[in-house]
């Protein structure tokens, strides 16, 4: 399994999340507190939203264990941004470890990341190919099943027809979510699938916790306030005072705050454009 944090909020500068908080996306790298293999050294990536410059994400992805990458350190002590995604990688077995197969990964105006696996993929790859529009066929670059995931979203939220963006975004997510259980059972597939995904647009977000079957599905944890900041080697999320409204999701807390809230199983966290919360049902 993976590791990953989504924020959204006042811009930050990305050391808030990679390398400041004391259980940081870097320390998960290398010692993660909520799965059972404490390792994800098979690569990282960054992608950032700059609304002045472009609507589509910025990325930087490497193979390079993110605790051993200075590059990685310098550029989130200077880079700023509203909408960050940060992942480690803990490759699955037959996944190669290639800077195309680092999360997240980015198109169009989309940013997506993964925590889990397709079960069998190789059982079901060449099927959920053939759904693919062709453009969504085109855009894979790497092998994971995670990128085919993504590209399966972007064909479900284009036949969208909600004109909310975060209510589309959810449904086009618990469509993916659905299409791979209904081609696993096509297939025979056995084994249990772990999808927790994560997905922005830049303005508004949707994070999935679910597993097939009787699947567990990995850990996903948020917390709101006012002003996620770091003041003298120590990181949290205020609550009071004024502030814009800031979301963290993540695979495990970031801090010792007491107010991150579990997310449930089978159930997703959706913010919306003025980053409301809500947390609904994915059956």
């Amino acid at each position: 399994m993976c590791r990953f944090v989504l924020y959204m909020g006042a811009p930050i500068t990305l050391d808030l999340l990679t390398t400041r908080p004391v259980y940081s996306i870097i320390n998960q790298s290398y010692r993660a507190r909520m799965r059972s293999e404490p390792l994800n050294g098979d690569g990282f990536g960054i992608a950032w939203y700059v609304p002045d410059l472009s609507p589509e994400p910025a990325q930087y992805r490497s193979i390079r264990p993110a605790w051993n990458n200075v590059n990685l350190i310098h550029l989130a002590r200077v880079s700023r941004s509203p909408v960050v995604m940060a992942h480690v990688r803990a490759a699955t077995r037959g996944m190669g470890v290639s800077e195309s197969n680092c999360h997240p990964f980015a198109a169009e105006r989309f940013a997506f990341m993964h925590n889990g696996s397709i079960a069998d993929f190789m059982k079901i790859k060449r099927p959920l190919r053939e759904r693919l529009s062709d453009a969504s066929y085109l855009s894979i670059h790497g092998t994971t099943d995670s990128e085919h995931l993504f590209a399966l979203f972007r064909d479900h939220v284009k036949r969208g027809r909600n004109h909310d963006p975060a209510a589309r975004m959810a449904r086009a997510l618990e469509s993916t979510v659905h299409e791979v259980e209904e081609l696993a059972c096509t297939r025979g597939v056995l084994q249990d699938s772990l999808l927790n995904m994560a997905v922005t647009d830049g303005q508004c977000a949707a994070v999935s916790r679910y597993a097939t079957g009787a699947g567990v599905a990995p850990t996903l944890y948020y917390q709101t306030g006012t002003q996620y900041e770091c003041v003298d080697g120590v990181c949290r999320m205020r609550t009071e005072g004024e502030g814009e409204r800031t979301v963290l999701v993540a695979s495990e807390p970031l801090t010792d705050d007491a107010n991150w809230t579990e997310v449930p199983p089978s159930h997703m966290v959706l913010v919306d454009c003025n980053r409301n919360i809500t947390v609904q049902s994915l059956k």
